[in-house]
């Protein structure tokens, strides 16, 4: 709501101060972006795009250092559940768009997987692929879990119904022989995971995000943390098993103190529906390709630098938007 006032009372100025249009005389289109927990990667980047995007009645032209978003658009970044969450909202027409993993993503569209007997959300569509997001198995230092299996009858939060995270959580334990009834299973939401650990409350969380996400920085520099390898055999399987995953590494220097490990990774997707139209799609696609777009990602957060338009359409699983594949394919990405 504070961004809608604000679009209004913009609106209102530029038309008195500089005889632009007013928000009455300009239509606004609201267009939400679903993301995640407050203190995941999701949150942070839907607002730099939001802010990229947005370009409400009243403000500068962008060739005088003003907005170079969507002309009438006010975008917002929206706290959510998820990637299911986001999904289901998109699928019913309460969120406009929505970050989802790729694996999700697939499932959702092809009513496979998790979505195995439940409707299909076949009017899905991608605006880009964003980033990789790394699986990380985050444990109390003093808990002795080393190994993915050494989570038998441990205190574990696997994410909260509707995450992408629990949906992946459940994948790596069973390719490790492994089911929630071997656990002491928790599903906290991500917000409140991390004081969980510090109090002892739980031995580990499972959390699928770009690195390095804050809570998770945090806990490396209070309580002490490791990050438990998702390698070997099982993770080998799992790749063979499902295409929308991929090898991954998370470096020494991803949080302090904390030492790198192999593991496995999804893509962070931008989607939206069909029920969208092409030309508003094709405007925001540009928009997030700008290059003022490009020193916000750069500036704002760490996973932001790695949103790059050469890997925006690889791998994600789904077709892409009308009006995204339309700029992908002016500027040579696709056929």
């Amino acid at each position: 709501m504070i961004i809608y006032r604000r679009a209004a009372l913009l609106g209102g100025l530029g038309g008195a101060l500089g005889g632009l249009p007013t928000a009455a005389q300009q239509d606004i289109t609201f267009f939400r972006i679903g993301t995640g927990g407050t203190a995941g990667t999701y949150f942070p980047i839907g607002g730099l795009i939001a802010n990229a995007i947005s370009n409400p009645p009243g403000s500068r032209p962008c060739n005088d250092g003003g907005s170079c978003g969507v002309p009438g658009l006010v975008a917002t970044s929206v706290a959510s559940n998820g990637s299911v969450a986001n999904a289901a909202a998109i699928g019913v027409g309460s969120a406009q768009s929505g970050f989802v993993q790729s694996d999700v993503a697939f499932w959702a569209y092809t009513g496979t997987g998790v979505y195995d007997g439940r409707p299909k959300i076949d009017i899905l569509r991608a605006i880009a692929n964003l980033y990789p997001e790394s699986f990380q198995l985050v444990v109390r230092r003093d808990s002795g879990i080393k190994t993915v299996a050494d989570l038998r009858g441990k205190r574990v939060s696997l994410d909260e119904p509707g995450s992408g995270t629990l949906v992946d959580a459940r994948l790596i334990l069973s390719a490790y022989g492994l089911s929630e009834n071997d656990l002491k299973a928790e599903y906290l939401p991500a917000q409140q995971v991390a004081d969980k650990l510090k109090e002892g409350a739980i031995d580990a969380f499972f959390n699928v995000s770009g690195w390095p996400q804050s809570a998770v920085a945090d806990l490396a520099s209070t309580v002490g943390i490791e990050l438990v390898p998702i390698a070997g055999p099982q993770a080998e399987k799992l790749l063979r098993q499902y295409s929308f995953l991929g090898a991954d590494e998370i470096p020494d220097d991803a949080y302090k103190g904390v030492s790198g490990v192999k593991t496995v990774s999804v893509h962070a997707l931008w989607v939206t529906s069909t029920k969208q139209p092409e030309d508003l799609i094709y405007k925001i696609t540009a928009a997030l390709w700008n290059p003022n777009t490009r020193k916000l990602l750069d500036s704002g957060h760490a996973k932001g630098r790695v949103i790059r338009l050469e890997t925006a359409t690889v791998g994600p699983g789904i077709p892409l938007h009308a009006g995204a594949e339309k700029f992908y394919k002016e500027k040579g990405l696709v056929r």
